[in-house]
């Protein structure tokens, strides 16, 4: 687990996209009450339960898109007291979880004196909910955008090169492909823009410590500038 603020920590995992390596990310986030939110959990494993076990009880385990969901049943299994929380479309598709609740714009009243959210609309195919941690100023998000850098494999580095997607926050072009309505994407992600943030945390690709804000408009100029922003 590596701490980046008081009470934020991330830990990533491998993952391939499309036959790239783009890594996964969890971010776990201790509550004031001392209680533990997992958001996007990678594998379950023996190591990592023991790490995150000695942060603190993991109480709320959050799949925070359509495709963020595939190792929640694991940590469920460990954890059996922790209370599962999917985006919109989830609760259908794993009628296997038991599902506490379905995430939407409001935060849950465990949480919302640290956590705010906006469920993306108009992105079905994701059904995409992005988290901001107040105390740390940070935006919590998986796949709203890539941070494709240095770090990442030279097979990754050149596929996101030619997609001029390199280096900075940006969607990716299967996003832009798969916004059916995008109004109502706009006015999500300007909610989000509204938010104080510096850092943000995406699923695939290097976390950005500065400067977050500034570059998701810039990625996201495309959409913006059709509402006149």
């Amino acid at each position: 687990m590596k701490p980046l603020a008081s009470d934020l920590w991330i830990t990533e995992a491998p993952l391939r996209f499309f036959g790239l390596e783009v890594g996964a990310r969890m971010t776990v986030v201790r509550l004031p009450d001392g209680k533990l939110w997992l958001h996007s959990p990678i594998a379950a494993t023996a190591a990592l339960v023991r790490e995150v076990k000695a942060l603190g009880p993991v109480s709320w385990l959050v799949a925070p898109n359509r495709l963020h969901h595939l190792f929640v049943g694991e940590w469920q299994r460990t954890i059996p007291d922790a209370a599962i929380h999917v985006a919109p479309g989830l609760d259908a598709k794993r009628p296997d979880l038991p599902i506490a609740g379905v995430l939407g714009d409001a935060p849950e009243p465990a949480w919302k004196d640290v956590l705010d959210q906006v469920l993306l609309a108009g992105f079905p195919f994701a059904n995409e909910v992005v988290f901001f941690h107040r105390p740390s100023a940070t935006l919590i998000a998986t796949d709203l955008a890539f941070n494709v850098g240095a770090s990442s494999p030279a097979l990754t580095r050149l596929a996101f090169r030619l997609a001029g997607t390199y280096g900075e926050l940006s969607p990716t072009l299967v996003e832009r492909l798969l916004v059916r309505d995008r109004a109502a994407f706009r006015g999500s992600l300007e909610r989000i823009l509204a938010w104080p943030f510096e850092r943000v945390i995406v699923a695939h690709g290097d976390v950005c410590e500065q400067g977050g804000r500034e570059q998701l408009v810039r990625g996201y100029a495309w959409l913006l500038e059709e509402g006149g922003a």
